[in-house]
């Protein structure tokens, strides 16, 4: 985009309902020149506006090797998302971005991926996954561990099925409380641990869901013998401006929306002291 704080115009595709308060749009730019040069990496974010409501950030929820068309998952939360999910196929859209630094995919290269979700921490993960997914031969084993508080909370239920049938590929699904028809896993996130192997030494872990779960999630990766600089994850706080203007995002001499959102388990040390 020429100017990162002025939006363009994208016409909602197609939407999709993931959980009673999730949906999922596809998202394509209206200029074909911008949607033709429109270019991202896994973990970088969008400043979308809902005009007459404002705007907020989300992530890239789709992968870069898929095509310009680009999607986000927003879970209904107040009152931008409220109007965004009165929206559907046609309407109308500001998008800003793409902001944030993303996954360093080339650093993966070689590795074991190990990915672990909580609730609506799976979007930005997904984007990574299909970008593993479709340059399969580059990158080792990998194991997806996902959690959400109930069944009806997990997203992407059939992608995480046809995850599962992927060759080198271990899915684990746990929920907080059990409903009708579930016969899986229930505990918090971490207890997936206990139902794969993972080798600390070949592997990166990226993480990502409620703060609360990322601390019990990388407290045990760091047990498991996994570097801190090998425990990759995400931070938000208001990112408003997403260009390091607003100082809503500042963290110590860090500025989440411009140096962030993915940092390692380092660098979120370092940033605290």
């Amino acid at each position: 985009m020429p100017n990162l704080l002025l939006p363009s115009v994208a016409t909602i595709l197609t939407q999709r309902d993931e959980t009673p308060d999730v949906r999922t749009y596809a998202l394509r730019f209206r200029d074909p020149d911008e949607r033709a040069g429109f270019a991202f990496t896994p973990g970088q974010f969008l400043e979308l506006s809902v005009f007459g409501f404002g705007e907020a950030p989300f992530c890239l929820a789709s992968s870069p090797t898929r095509g310009p068309d680009v999607e986000v998952t927003v879970r209904r939360c107040g009152r931008l998302t409220d109007a965004l999910h009165t929206l559907g196929p046609g309407d109308e859209v500001g998008l800003r971005g793409p902001c944030g630094n993303g996954f360093d995919v080339d650093a993966a290269r070689g590795k074991d991926l190990v990915f672990v979700a909580g609730g609506i921490g799976l979007p930005p993960l997904r984007s990574l996954i299909w970008n593993v997914f479709d340059r399969r031969r580059e990158f080792g084993r990998v194991t997806i561990l996902y959690g959400a508080r109930t069944p009806s909370d997990l997203v992407y239920k059939d992608e995480l099925r046809d995850w599962e049938r992927q060759a080198d590929v271990t899915v684990r699904v746990t929920v907080d409380r059990t409903g009708p028809g579930w016969d899986g896993t229930v505990g918090m996130v971490p207890v997936l641990f206990d139902h794969v192997e993972l080798n600390a030494a070949t592997s990166l872990a990226y993480v990502c869901g409620p703060p609360i779960m990322i601390k019990f999630v990388v407290q045990d990766l760091l047990k498991r013998g996994f570097a801190a600089e090998h425990v990759i994850s995400t931070l938000e706080r208001m990112m408003q401006c997403g260009v390091g203007k607003c100082n809503h995002c500042c963290v110590g001499h860090r500025y989440l929306c411009r140096d962030g959102p993915v940092f390692n388990v380092r660098e979120i040390t370092e940033m605290w002291e």
